[in-house]
């Protein structure tokens, strides 16, 4: 009879991966609630892309932690960064959700949410456009070290937190634990997720016996799990250095008298 063996130890083993599956359907589910979420005027412009594996996700925190260096001057952007990247790394797979209308398709309706009052044409003078339109290929790419190509259309980007809490309120009813994660949106956005997507929140997704997400240690970045086991094969391997003779003379010899 076929047998599933589902285990979160040692990970990326068949039992771990066979778990994970469990993770990832989830995740299409969360993508599901992320497009029947309300948006403005009834119009879709969310885009999503589920990433896992070892390899992609290792890329992606370690993109994270490469923007953990964009503002040096700032010590609390860069353990939140940090933090967040080893969470990339633990989770089971990573959901994607973007908005494709925030940097070229304003709703314009001129509610000055944006920037003030100059209303939509805080964004228009801003970006380059003709005809009432925006250039979507510069709105993009206008300037590289930004990590957000701005200013967006607000009313589209709050359809786009409203899209990411109803992603992450049917994780809590699939009991699967959820984070919606800024830093990790950006790192995936520059490596070519969600390409149409003039902003981006990934939520990180696991099954795990303990939230990878929550009760998380000062210093993350020293004090995780994946430290932890490279410390402990470390010092073992320098306990069994300890003597250097046979292990047969390393106990005392029975005497055969009880005590």
């Amino acid at each position: 009879m076929p047998r599933i063996h589902l285990s979160d130890w040692p990970f990326y083993s068949p039992a771990d991966l066979a778990r994970r599956e469990g993770s990832i359907a989830a995740a299409k589910l969360m993508a599901n609630a992320a497009f029947t979420a309300p948006k403005s005027g009834g119009v879709p412009h969310i885009e999503c892309e589920i990433v896992y594996g070892q390899e992609e996700q290792e890329e992606i925190a370690r993109k994270v932690e490469e923007l953990s260096l964009v503002n040096p001057k700032t010590k609390q952007w860069k353990v939140v960064f940090r933090s967040e990247a080893i969470m990339a790394r633990e989770s089971d797979c990573i959901l994607f959700i973007g908005n494709t209308y925030a940097g070229d398709m304003l709703f314009d309706v001129d509610c000055g949410v944006c920037g003030g009052s100059e209303g939509c044409a805080y964004v228009y003078n801003r970006k380059v456009s003709e005809y009432g339109q925006i250039d979507a290929f510069e709105s993009k790419v206008a300037n590289p070290r930004r990590l957000v190509q701005g200013p967006l259309c607000s009313q589209w980007v709050n359809d786009l937190g409203i899209a990411v809490g109803s992603a992450a309120f049917l994780a809590g009813l699939l009991l699967v634990d959820a984070r919606p994660l800024i830093s990790v949106g950006i790192a995936g956005q520059k490596l070519g997720y969600c390409v149409n997507s003039d902003i981006v929140v990934a939520v990180a997704v696991a099954s795990l016996s303990k939230n990878p997400y929550v009760d998380i240690t000062p210093d993350y970045q020293y004090l995780n799990l994946n430290r932890v086991l490279k410390k402990t094969r470390k010092d073992y391997s320098i306990a069994r250095m300890v003597h250097w003779f046979d292990y047969r003379n390393w106990y005392p010899k029975d005497t055969g008298k009880e005590e």
